[in-house]
């Protein structure tokens, strides 16, 4: 058992480590063990759990569990770079948020990882034309966690959502890798247009709480949006905006600022 589990370490160090953790967290809380054992210790892949834990989510009088399951399961069969995504969007998590002490937590109990994974499964059935089927998880994702992307959104890994609270990505908008959301954020359109309608994020953008970004615009890499702001033209890389509308205050402050979360204007 030693040798499997240090093998399981080298291959997949992050569902080693959540297993792991669930291991702990059993003793440390008895009275969950069900939920541990059911939720992550029962499976034998993160693809598998996170299948699990989001089909029991999205789950409804209309839709049970089971079939939501296996829909999961097949989406992750069919795409090996969903669970990748999972993994980096799980570290991301753990890194950036200071609430975040365990890489379990994400998976059993922070709302802004689990509705990107279910978005992911949606944006799979989109791109495969499914779309009923799409917007089915898309409604559910949205009254389940209060995140609503569509499910033609293009989203990349690394992704934290931090509280998650009515976070909407519309359908035409595109995020990059390691991008870090705040609650309330909007990457919306600005009315009726048609099209490719939809703001554009690059790599490394740290986008604060209650930030609208509206229209076919970009925000360039390694940029940040403080809270509050309504953006409505291109940001350049490497730049903080605020204000309504907002505009360019100064320099990122440093390279990563997706990473470090830091917003403070002076920072």
């Amino acid at each position: 058992m030693a040798k499997q589990e240090q093998r399981l370490a080298e291959i997949d160090p992050v569902w080693s480590q959540i297993r792991t953790e669930a291991s702990v967290l059993v003793d440390e809380e008895p009275d969950m063990g069900g939920m541990i054992h059911s939720g992550v210790l029962h499976h034998r892949s993160l693809e598998k759990a996170l299948s699990y834990r989001v089909s029991l989510k999205l789950a409804s009088s209309e839709m049970p569990s089971q079939i939501l399951r296996e829909l999961v399961d097949e989406a992750y069969r069919a795409n090996p770079e969903l669970g990748v995504c999972a993994r980096a969007d799980i570290v991301a998590v753990f890194e950036r948020d200071p609430a975040c002490h365990r890489m379990i937590q994400p998976l059993l109990f922070f709302k802004g990882f689990q509705a990107v994974q279910a978005y992911r499964v949606a944006h799979w059935l989109w791109l495969n034309k499914r779309p009923a089927m799409a917007y089915f998880i898309q409604m559910r994702t949205s009254e389940v966690y209060g995140v609503d992307i569509h499910p033609g959104a293009t989203v990349g890994k690394g992704i934290m959502i931090d509280h998650a609270h009515s976070v909407v990505i519309g359908e035409t908008a595109i995020v990059g890798d390691d991008v870090s959301i705040l609650h309330a954020v909007t990457l919306g359109g600005t009315g009726k247009a048609d099209g490719d309608r939809h703001p554009k994020i690059e790599n490394g953008v740290l986008i604060g709480a209650g930030a609208k970004v509206l229209g076919n615009i970009t925000v360039g890499y390694c940029s940040r949006i403080a809270a509050g702001s309504v953006v409505l033209q291109d940001i350049p890389p490497c730049k903080t905006v605020a204000g309504v509308p907002a505009k360019v205050v100064g320099e990122a402050g440093c390279s990563q600022p997706s990473h470090n979360m830091d917003q403070l204007l002076g920072g």
